[in-house]
């Protein structure tokens, strides 16, 4: 037997209505938590090198960033519990590399001289993994246009408070 659509999260089919009147399956319930953004100065550390210590402290600026816009949206849409700390630390390091990777290409360029020759610079192999990362992510946590697709907001379509509007 082919498996069928994924089951939605309890929190979702309460959001969304249950017109089927089905019994909501909870599944896993964790207690909501508020999350305390990371120290980035601990993921990305000081170095010696000046060029590089000017990344680094943009990684830091870009990871801060994208924390600060993604838990509050994830808050009103999921709800957040302590364990879902780590996946969106991951989630804001993968965002700040994806900055880091882009500018090195734009700076160093797409080929780059090698032994043999004219060679694809390295950035671009580490910069599509990256982003494949950041796409498993955001499908995760709900974050793209097709991920949110089924999803209303609680209350139905005159809630105020929608971070989507």
């Amino acid at each position: 037997m082919a498996p069928g659509p994924h089951r939605k999260p309890a929190l979702q089919v309460v959001r969304e209505g249950n017109p089927g009147k089905r019994p909501i399956k909870p599944g896993v319930v964790l207690p909501s938590a508020e999350l305390v953004e990371p120290d980035w100065w601990e993921t990305f550390p000081n170095v010696d090198n000046p060029r590089l210590q000017k990344m680094v402290e943009r990684c830091r600026m870009i990871a801060s960033r994208e924390w600060q816009t993604v838990v509050p949206v994830l808050k009103h849409t999921a709800g957040l519990a302590a364990v879902d700390a780590t996946a969106l630390h991951d989630y804001c390091v993968v965002v700040a590399r994806i900055d880091q990777c882009e500018r090195a290409l734009a700076t160093e360029g797409l080929l780059m001289a090698g032994e043999r020759g004219m060679q694809k610079n390295g950035h671009t192999t580490i910069v599509a993994q990256y982003r494949t990362q950041r796409n498993t992510y955001l499908g995760h946590f709900g974050l793209t246009p097709s991920a949110r697709a089924g999803m209303t907001p609680p209350g139905g379509d005159d809630d105020d408070d929608n971070p989507f509007d």
